[in-house]
């Protein structure tokens, strides 16, 4: 496994982990803190080319959140 795929990994794995559904990019770069925010970005851009990663906005704010139909419902109900 490249050192890309690698990172990819352990961006995903570290999203599963939590307990939110929607992170910002500076969060993701935790993941990976050996990376340059430049990689990191890639790395995210490509992860959500793929389809292994979504982008979730609120009109002012990008984020990102693994894709499932659930994830925003079950965060909502948290929140009521």
């Amino acid at each position: 496994m490249s050192s890309k795929e690698e990172a990819k990994e352990r961006i995903l794995n570290w999203m599963k982990e939590q307990k939110k559904t929607k992170h910002y990019f500076n969060d993701l770069c935790k993941a990976v803190p050996e990376l340059s925010m430049r990689e990191a970005k890639k790395i995210i851009n490509e992860l959500v080319s793929e389809g292994k990663l979504r982008y979730w906005t609120s009109g002012s704010t990008t984020m990102y959140m693994l894709p499932g139909v659930d994830d925003v419902k079950k965060e909502e109900e948290g929140m009521v």
